[in-house]
């Protein structure tokens, strides 16, 4: 697994990007069964870096929390047997991992939400990411019955990794 981290901005929150990113990363992947070695790339922004690229891709003219940018066009969330038929399209020749997706995290809303939400920084990224990573892995929450399962995904692996609520700084 290969997670490629890189912060935009001057700006640190005072958490390890890196440690949390790649658990984070890993127990989602470990949670939807994925097959493969994967790779997925982080890019820490702002709100105006984010509220940017918003604006370009989705035509939403705001900033968000995050952004995420999947390769494999998913049928079924967690059915990775879609790469099979074009393994040249979606694994890297060189690695031979299976090239996800790009997150994007505004750092800015990452603060502005802990505090919001009333729990630790740490656990707001880790949240978020999760959040992204299973949009990588094909889940989405356009209607309620799926945004009460991602929901449930969501909490269940980052209660099993320790980035709960009450968790401290």
């Amino acid at each position: 697994m290969t997670v490629l981290l890189e912060n935009e901005t001057e700006r640190n929150i005072g958490i390890d990007y890196e440690t949390i990113a790649e658990e984070v990363v890993s127990a989602t992947l470990d949670y939807v069964k994925c097959p493969y070695e994967c790779e997925v790339d982080i890019l820490l922004t702002d709100n105006e870096g984010i509220h940017e690229v918003n604006k370009r891709m989705r035509n939403v003219d705001a900033p968000t929390d995050v952004l995420s940018f999947p390769t494999i066009p998913f049928q079924k969330e967690g059915d990775f047997s879609v790469v099979e038929d074009n393994i040249s399209a979606y694994f890297d020749a060189e690695s031979g991992e299976l090239l996800l997706g790009d997150i994007l995290i505004s750092l800015d809303r990452v603060v502005e939400q802990a505090e919001q939400y009333n729990h630790s920084i740490k656990r707001e990224f880790a949240f978020l990411i999760t959040h992204s990573m299973l949009h990588l892995s094909g889940y989405d929450h356009i209607d309620d019955q799926e945004r009460v399962r991602m929901e449930e995904t969501q909490e269940t692996i980052l209660q099993a990794i320790g980035y709960t609520r009450e968790m401290e700084e």
